[in-house]
């Protein structure tokens, strides 16, 4: 059994826009049962700790997954999220994989988020396998190495793309667009067709593209976690 870190953001205002948000639901529980399922121990963390901002708009009804269904009646993983650790509360030797589940609310926290930035920075220096998927790829732009580089320079990474944002009508909202930001420091950006899954591995770090690539990224989590 591995120790499997789930990082959450803790921010949930949408801008200035008066709408609120967090991390999308799917991209939550699809990753946690596949962590489960394959009998590994998962621990949520977030900023602030406590229960993490789920965006409004992935529990509407028309976003259900199974995943979300499963979640929305399991009490025990509902009771796990409502308690998430403080990311400064962390020591992330203890973990042998991190995953980060996206939505818009990591654009402003985590991107930030000096506690994040040592997680990520910690776990790829020694090789822990870190997945981050549809907007948590985002957080990397601003993640430098111990030697003052742009930690995604010349690796591979996939993120929500500038057409998926835009489909959401929040191009103009968001602070940043992940796939211009992570292209702006160098990384060799990778998409897929907008709304499909689409994974990409470089060494150890994973990224999927969107809520659809979930799933497929938590999977190549576990394949590097099972070399």
């Amino acid at each position: 059994m591995s120790r499997i870190l789930m990082v959450l953001t803790s921010h949930d205002e949408l801008g200035d826009t008066g709408r609120k948000t967090g991390f999308w639901l799917e991209e939550f529980a699809a990753p946690y049962y596949v962590f489960v399922d394959a009998g590994q121990d998962v621990t949520i963390a977030s900023p602030k700790g406590g229960q993490p901002p789920i965006d409004p708009t992935s529990a509407l009804p028309q976003m259900q997954t199974d995943s979300t269904r499963r979640f929305d009646a399991d009490d025990q993983a509902k009771a796990a999220l409502a308690a998430s650790v403080p990311l400064a509360d962390i020591d992330v030797s203890q973990f042998d994989a991190v995953f980060y589940p996206g939505g818009h609310g990591p654009l402003w926290d985590l991107v930030a988020d000096a506690h994040s930035h040592r997680i990520i920075r910690d776990s790829d220096a020694v090789g822990r396998p870190l997945g981050l998927v549809c907007h948590a790829p985002g957080v990397l732009h601003t993640v430098l190495t111990e030697a003052g580089t742009p930690l995604v320079a010349g690796r591979q990474v996939t993120g929500f793309t500038n057409g998926e944002e835009e489909a959401a009508q929040l191009t103009d909202v968001v602070p940043f667009l992940v796939e211009d930001a992570l292209q702006q420091v160098g990384a060799d950006y990778r998409k897929g067709p907008d709304g499909e899954s689409f994974v990409v591995t470089d060494g150890t770090l994973v990224t999927g593209q969107n809520p659809a690539s979930s799933a497929a990224a938590a999977q190549e989590l576990l394949t590097l976690l099972a070399r």
